[in-house]
């Protein structure tokens, strides 16, 4: 199975950094006998190879030797490519970079700044179909909102959107390599080249394909701000575990960094 990392990005809401993004220190983790900073992007990676992954492609920007460097060629028992993207043209751009290595195998796809619970959100993605991982914030405005029929068929996603319409956002997914095809097809259309996700799922719904979204996940956190950064800290520093003494519980990167931060949860 494969993990593509789309890490390309730069950073530019946490900047100035003497490294790049993806190699944040966020908390400690062990490695082989001793305990040691984490970089941000491996909670992600864990979580591919907890769920299968034995084939990472990193997507980085020209200037990312950094990420290399710390990834080698292998990370745990997983085997590490990388791709570049020559220019940040958006996420699509990145994801479709890695096209020529994925063959028949699922594709799992998340973003290298964000941390989330629980560590095995992806084990509730079905591999037959494009599945998304919906965690649940306080503003989904700031995220891509994903709607659902009642049976948890995507209706569409909002990227971006002021609204209420949703407060579950996707914050990773999982496809069959045919339907990571399909989207690769439609989105080197003349008339797309979409820079975000959601309006290229968008276009693919209404062309007859189908995505679910599945309301597994607990807490999510965007680590590309300063005030996500310290929700990212809390958030560990409790284990990933909701705070359930609160009645509505919040996480959301625009909180004030005096507040106190628990991620929301499924009612």
């Amino acid at each position: 199975m494969w993990g593509i990392v789309p890490a390309a990005g730069r950073g530019t809401r946490i900047q100035p950094l003497a490294f790049s993004k993806e190699l944040l220190p966020v908390g400690s983790c062990r490695r082989g006998e001793g305990e040691r900073p984490c970089a941000v992007s491996e909670y992600l990676v864990e979580r591919m190879i907890l769920a299968g992954v034995d084939k990472l492609a990193f997507v980085i920007g020209a200037g990312k030797s950094d990420i290399v460097s710390y990834y080698g060629a292998g990370y745990e028992h997983a085997m590490v490519a990388y791709v570049v993207q020559p220019a940040p043209l958006g996420l699509c751009d990145a994801i479709f970079r890695a096209s020529p290595l994925m063959r028949e195998e699922p594709i799992l796809v998340g973003l290298p700044d964000t941390i989330w619970f629980p560590k095995e959100g992806f084990a509730a993605l079905p591999e037959d179909k494009l599945s998304f991982l919906l965690f649940p914030v306080a503003r989904p405005e700031l995220f891509d909102a994903v709607l659902l029929h009642d049976d948890d068929r995507v209706r569409a996603i909002e990227v971006k959107r002021p609204g209420d319409a949703s407060r579950w956002v996707w914050g990773a997914f999982k496809m069959p390599a045919r339907v990571f095809h399909e989207l690769h097809t439609l989105w080197k259309r003349a008339e797309r080249r979409d820079e975000y996700i959601g309006t290229l799922i968008n276009a693919y719904l209404a062309e007859g394909g189908e995505a679910v979204g599945v309301r597994a996940g607990e807490a999510y956190v965007d680590v590309g701000t300063v005030n996500g950064y310290e929700a990212a800290l809390k958030l560990l520093a409790r284990g990933g575990r909701p705070d359930r003494e609160a009645d509505r519980v919040r996480l959301s990167i625009t909180e004030p960094l005096g507040k106190t931060f628990a991620p929301m949860v499924a009612q």
